[in-house]
């Protein structure tokens, strides 16, 4: 059995140092970086665009985990590809054709993660879970950084693992939202493999230390 990873979220992350937050990064037991894109469309803030990610890139010797809060998300696929995504995640209530859209994250070459928002079923995913590489369930409104988690996802993390070890897929199962050293093991038991945090890590006093405190949780 894998021990889970950690992504921290840059979104909570000082955005005038985002070098030197980039090198603690590298330097800590986190796993992967965990890239917010919104487009102020699907949900209402404004993020990273791609100038941004390739800056960071040059920065990070990890997996670069990019979740995509965009309307349309088709049209930048081949973007955040050479932008330096590894993993690109797209919200299942922003894609109309989503058999398609991951068959193009496929064809580029990166892993294919799928984003539900607190009120999406994991049902709808029944039909797609075998190629899937990640879902990731959003365990706070997405859009803003810092908000309290929503208790219902650890019955939604459960349902999630059920179905993917009944279809024998190989997903895994990536929460974002209001992570703490308080929920992460009650997550981990439910079925998580990877816990975004981002305020928790980068308000903390020391966020090498709670990176690794998240990581033996």
């Amino acid at each position: 059995m894998m021990s889970h990873l950690i992504a921290p979220s840059i979104l909570s992350s000082d955005f005038a140092n985002l070098q030197a937050e980039s090198e603690m990064l590298n330097n800590s037991e986190a796993d992967w970086f965990h890239i917010d894109v919104m487009d102020g469309v699907f949900v209402p803030n404004l993020t990273f665009g791609m100038p941004v990610i390739k800056a960071i890139k040059k920065h990070s010797n990890k997996t670069f985990d990019v979740h995509l809060m965009i309307v349309e998300p088709d049209k930048f696929i081949k973007d955040f590809k050479a932008a330096g995504a590894d993993i690109l995640t797209v919200h299942y209530e922003a894609c109309n054709h989503l058999h398609r859209t991951i068959q193009a994250i496929k064809a580029e070459g990166m892993k294919t993660g799928v984003a539900l928002n607190p009120h999406t079923n994991i049902n709808v995913l029944e039909d797609i879970i075998t190629d899937l590489d990640l879902v990731l369930i959003m365990s706070v409104n997405p859009g803003f950084g810092g908000q309290s988690f929503i208790e219902n996802t650890y019955k939604k993390v459960k349902a999630l693992k059920e179905m993917i070890v009944r279809y024998g897929s190989t997903a895994l199962i990536e929460i974002d939202g209001g992570v703490t050293s308080k929920n992460a093991r009650q997550l981990i038991d439910a079925g998580a493999d990877v816990l975004v945090a981002g305020s928790f890590v980068f308000n903390s006093e020391n966020p090498i230390n709670t990176i690794k405190e998240l990581k033996n949780i």
